[in-house]
């Protein structure tokens, strides 16, 4: 509908919707029905017109589109109007399983409230991973791609205990089940479990569909760690969200007397699920667990083996997200002792009894905001991280960087938490050491490049990049407009890929930029052959991909402004693995990556995040995986093949694994 100048003067800045902080089962429970009924304050945006009613509006916007079709009854369920004049007065529809418009709003209002959260964090608009259009008869060779505005949901796509992204069509789809608990007292046996009713599964899907728009490669599953780390951190964005809920908070930090270290609503994941398939509590719990044999909350204790042990995806991602949650558990107590010291007099011990109000929201302000922190370092830290095989490690010294970055002094020691809860959890980073802040964090480079003539090309390139997408708030045209500076085109005289190929592959300098990227860039199509390269006759070199080219703005705590452009670069090779009698491996030669895969092979990838500091035009950070490094070859090889244990030939095979499609929708899901 076109508004006239009046309405568009007027138009509201928030729309509000009603929903479950966590899902319906909270509501039939005394102790929780008050709180978890709230309402989800989200940016408002024009929805997208009905076109059976254009008086109506459909839950259709700028990131997503909802379409409520249920395969199972071969029903489409009638569309929401969002802007109904009743419910935009009563912050939209009442909470009810049994209204599916109510499942659709609250879709829609997690979702949003996902996006925005990863945007003020990222200092940029979030974009889909866009359709990659492959040569026929060649799925992993991409000839063009497609802009993807909307993610499409579909909160009744399955009649099964479900819910997943698929990365093919770009699409979150949830499912609705029987329950059928362990024990009848903590759910109605038979009655019907609606995963888009749980705040904790729609924000888990909406992260990995987020994730696979930042980076596509960690889907892969090389090693132990990349399915993990997709599990692992859906579950910490689901978790942290949870602090933002202020009746929520309030509410638990009362009943735990602020020791948030108890078992609590806050650091468990899709309560309902949990209790509906079987279980005695929550999905997963990043504190503790319930004991099957005697139905009593324990805490979990850090164990430095389990990191050692733990292969399954799921329990191994919750290593990390425990990990992440000590280190807010670890700052939360220390930022809150002048407040104890001041509610006691002075001894810390509180009094038996209620908290005082007072001190209570106190309290609450203090753990939303170590939350709310402790969320944005993580979501920023995926910008300083490799751009494929990802691991916990990897994400930790990128945790350090990023937060360095933003804050030069760390007075209340968040990057000591993180090293402390990591290390108790026997995670230690590869090639460092000491778990020390110095030693973690990647080394500033600024004369990296070492010619002023080479940097005045790149500065050049950066700051026309700057000014043509810095403003720019339609994400079709950052889309569009980065993939012009990429490749280049009329508006873009020569793209990033052309400079590279011009300034370095070309020149005297190739073997610096090979040795910072961790690339090889064989100069001969015989040479190619030999080492596994496919060859490019254009750039007269073995080819390589400039996957993602992003620019960011972040505004630091003490209000100093960082612009980035964050370059990542991936490349490809053939190799071929043996195996002797004793069960060594050792690499027997390599094969061409554009054709066809034999017995013996893989594709084995190495790339490169490169960080350019706008204030100086200076390359600040080179975060590589080298595409020769053998010892990851062979470990990639031996996890492939499930040789160190589980590996994902417990659930791919070879030309599910090269597509990318329907196992995905087995990895990043809750399926038991």
């Amino acid at each position: 509908m076109a508004l006239n100048k009046m309405e568009r003067l007027n138009k509201p800045v928030f729309r509000k919707l009603r929903g479950y902080a966590f899902d319906p089962s909270l509501s039939i429970e005394t102790d929780t029905v008050q709180v978890n009924h709230i309402t989800y304050k989200i940016e408002w945006e024009e929805l997208e017109e009905d076109p059976a009613n254009p008086e109506k509006t459909i839950p259709c916007g700028e990131y997503v589109e909802i379409i409520d079709y249920d395969p199972a009854s071969g029903l489409f369920y009638q569309p929401v109007d969002l802007n109904d004049r009743y419910l935009l007065a009563q912050d939209g529809l009442h909470p009810s399983v049994s209204n599916p418009q109510f499942h659709q709003q609250m879709v829609y209002a997690v979702v949003m409230l996902t996006i925005k959260n990863f945007e003020q964090a990222l200092g940029r608009k979030i974009q889909w991973s866009d359709h990659r259009l492959a040569e026929p008869g060649r799925p992993d060779k991409i000839r063009d791609s497609e802009f993807v505005r909307r993610l499409r949901i579909y909160p009744h796509a399955l009649r099964q205990a479900n819910a997943y992204y698929h990365p093919m069509k770009k699409a979150l789809l949830f499912g609705y089940f029987t329950s059928r608990p362990a024990n009848p007292g903590l759910q109605l046996p038979g009655g019907i479990v609606f995963t888009c009713l749980s705040h904790d599964i729609i924000a888990h899907e909406t992260t990995h569909a987020i994730l696979d728009g930042l980076h596509r490669r960690y889907i892969e599953a090389n090693h132990p760690d990349t399915r993990a780390f997709h599990e692992a951190f859906a579950d910490m964005v689901a978790l942290f969200q949870h602090f933002s809920f202020p009746e929520v908070l309030n509410h638990q930090i009362a009943r735990t007397r602020g020791d948030l270290g108890q078992q609590n609503l806050l650091g468990q994941l899709a309560e309902q699920f949990g209790r509906a398939v079987g279980g005695y509590s929550s999905l997963r719990d990043a504190i503790g667990r319930t004991d099957e044999a005697t139905g009593q909350w324990v805490p979990a204790k850090p164990d430095p083996s389990d990191y050692a042990t733990k292969m399954e995806c799921h329990e191994r991602g919750a290593i990390l997200v425990a990990a992440v949650f000590d280190a807010f558990i670890t700052l939360y107590k220390q930022r809150i002792q002048k407040l104890l010291h001041a509610a006691t007099g002075g001894s810390g011990i509180l009094a038996d009894g209620d908290l005082h109000p007072v001190l209570v929201d106190l309290l609450a302000e203090t753990a939303a905001d170590t939350a709310s922190r402790i969320l944005r370092i993580c979501v920023r830290a995926l910008d300083y991280c490799p751009p494929m095989d990802l691991t916990y490690g990897d994400f930790l010294r990128a945790v350090i960087t990023a937060d360095l970055d933003m804050v030069a002094d760390d007075e209340k020691n968040y990057r000591v938490a993180f090293i402390e809860a990591f290390q108790k959890r026997g995670i230690f980073p590869a090639g460092v050491r000491t778990m020390s802040v110095e030693t973690l964090a990647y080394e500033a480079l600024p004369e990296l490049m070492h010619s002023k003539e080479n940097m005045e090309v790149f500065s050049k390139f950066l700051r026309e990049f700057k000014e043509k997408l810095a403003y720019e708030q339609d994400r079709e045209a950052i889309y569009l407009g980065t993939e012009d500076f990429i490749k280049g085109s009329k508006k873009v005289h020569m793209g990033l890929h052309d400079r590279i190929n011009v300034k370095f592959l070309r020149s005297a300098d190739g073997k610096l930029f090979a040795g910072l990227s961790g690339l090889l860039f064989p100069p001969s199509k015989e040479e190619c052959a030999e080492l596994g390269f496919s060859f490019s006759e254009r750039t007269k070199s073995a080819t390589y991909q400039i996957e993602n080219l992003w620019l960011a703005n972040r505004v630091s705590p003490d209000g100093k402004i960082i612009n980035h452009v964050i370059v990542t670069m991936l490349q490809r090779r053939g190799v071929r693995m043996s195996t002797d009698a004793k069960g060594d491996i050792a690499i027997s030669g390599y094969f061409d990556p554009n054709g066809e895969i034999p017995d013996d092979g893989f594709i084995f990838r190495g790339g490169a995040t490169l960080i350019f500091d706008l204030d100086n035009m200076q390359l600040k950070y080179v975060i590589s995986k080298n595409i020769n490094d053998q010892e990851r070859m062979k470990q990639q090889y031996r996890f492939s093949n499930g040789l160190d244990g589980e590996g994902p030939s417990m659930y791919f095979d070879k030309t599910a694994l090269a597509s990318l499609s329907g196992p995905f929708a087995l990895m990043h899901s809750f399926n038991l």
